[in-house]
């Protein structure tokens, strides 16, 4: 058996076929069809059980950053873990209720609630609020109060720290659209101090996603602490340190600390400024779900290009199944369910059918391949389906859940006819 890149749950066998836990990945294509999500419960027990033994015996909560995956039975998971959630909107929140989340550990977060959102969330008793502005400040009061309650709020405080990723997922720099200036919360918590519908109870940071270092995690987490100090000598008490998620995972030749060394750095340094007796939140996302997770597709066509060397594999995914490579110029690994020799390695560009030139899955790509294997496109657990659309009125993928010898469908394969249920033609 290989392990390959990602999860050790997922291995190549002496068969030369995938699996993932004990269900072979070209069986589950043929029975379930492709494009096809599959995930392990397993392999999420598993990242989940890092943070958790490195955090045992502090007061803490892990909060899942629902927006990686949001599937139901994901959810589900981790709310019969114990886990809370961290949302970015009242569809969210609806969804935390549906697997059966327990709303007292729900923090909101977002840059952009709306007061429809912010009373949804009061009537079902989230936990916190991270507010992220000023003025959003300002209208959480006035909705709490015209529902006689009072938000329970940590301010996001953005501390102008490189988290050194993608500049689309970065969130901690001063330029960001996230979070409240470093050189301004001091103020700002005073003024939430002041509210009528507002009761402070923490602060909460987060730097980015996809983050392979500790150093801006400890830079971030200075920061956080100096104004912890400064906002406690005004006589405004925080009860729990929010330092939120965006921990890496490895693709193809990134070393992002585990879990559990990221946790034992942060702790020490809190311990050592003194703050150990606060509750600690985190908000993981990407490190519990990505490599829990591929796609399955369908090779269609080989087509070969005029140009030199160019080759196109034609595959029945595409950028509106999976949007980090078309987004991010992501790469994930991409290799066949099932070993093959009788046809000749190649250099393939991994492409979808959808009408784009930024539609493509991987590039030059070394591949044995001919019509009607099924690729794994692997690491696929976070930001996958949760960001697929219908672009091109295409159905959204099935979704699979396998633990040992067990596979569920979690998710049924949209039909084309309810993309359009809700349209109506004129006259």
């Amino acid at each position: 058996m290989s392990t390959l890149p990602g999860s050790p749950f997922l291995q190549r066998r002496a068969d030369g076929r995938l699996y993932f836990e004990d269900c072979a990945l070209d069986e589950l294509a043929r029975e379930h069809g492709t494009p096809l999500y599959v995930y392990s419960r397993s392999a999420m027990r598993a990242a989940l059980s890092a943070y958790e033994s490195a955090l045992a015996g502090r007061a803490h909560l892990l909060c899942y950053a629902m927006k990686a995956n949001s599937s139901l039975a994901v959810l589900q998971l981790f709310a019969q873990a114990g886990c809370g959630f961290d949302i970015v909107s009242g569809g969210e929140l609806q969804r935390v209720l549906a697997a059966g989340g327990d709303p007292a550990k729900v923090v909101f977060s977002g840059v952009g609630k709306t007061p429809a959102e912010m009373g949804q969330a009061l009537q079902a008793g989230v936990r916190c609020f991270n507010v992220e502005s000023e003025a959003e400040l300002d209208k959480l009061s006035q909705v709490a109060r015209a529902l006689d309650r009072r938000a329970p709020v940590s301010l996001r405080v953005n501390p102008d720290v490189d988290a050194k990723t993608h500049p689309y997922i970065s969130t901690g720099l001063k330029g960001n659209k996230f979070g409240i200036s470093h050189q301004r919360a001091l103020d700002v918590y005073r003024h939430a101090a002041s509210l009528p519908g507002i009761e402070v109870v923490g602060i909460d940071c987060h730097i980015g996603s996809q983050i392979t270092e500790i150093d801006p995690y400890l830079d971030a987490l200075e920061r956080v602490l100096d104004l912890v100090e400064a906002v406690e000598a005004q006589g405004i008490r925080l009860h729990h340190l929010d330092l939120g998620g965006g921990l890496g995972i490895t693709y193809t030749d990134e070393a992002p600390p585990a879990p559990d060394a990221l946790v034992a750095a942060l702790l020490e340094r809190i311990d050592a400024r003194g703050h150990g007796h606060r509750e600690i939140l985190l908000e993981p996302g990407r490190s519990l779900v990505g490599n829990a997770g591929v796609l399955l597709t369908e090779v269609q066509y080989l087509k070969p290009s005029e140009v030199e060397g160019k080759h196109f594999c034609i595959v029945d995914a595409a950028m509106n199944d999976l949007m980090r490579p078309a987004m991010y110029e992501a790469y994930m690994a991409i290799v066949p369910c099932a070993e093959r020799a009788d046809v000749p390695v190649e250099t393939w560009d991994v492409v979808g059918p959808v009408c784009e030139s930024g539609d493509w899955l991987g590039r030059e790509r070394v591949l044995a391949v001919r019509e009607g294997d099924v690729l794994a496109i692997l690491s696929a657990g976070a930001y996958g389906m949760s960001m697929a659309s219908n672009y091109n009125t295409r159905p959204r993928a099935a979704e699979v859940m396998v633990e040992g010898r067990s596979a569920w469908c979690i998710r049924e394969r949209e039909k084309i006819e309810d993309l359009f249920a809700g349209e109506r033609l004129i006259g």
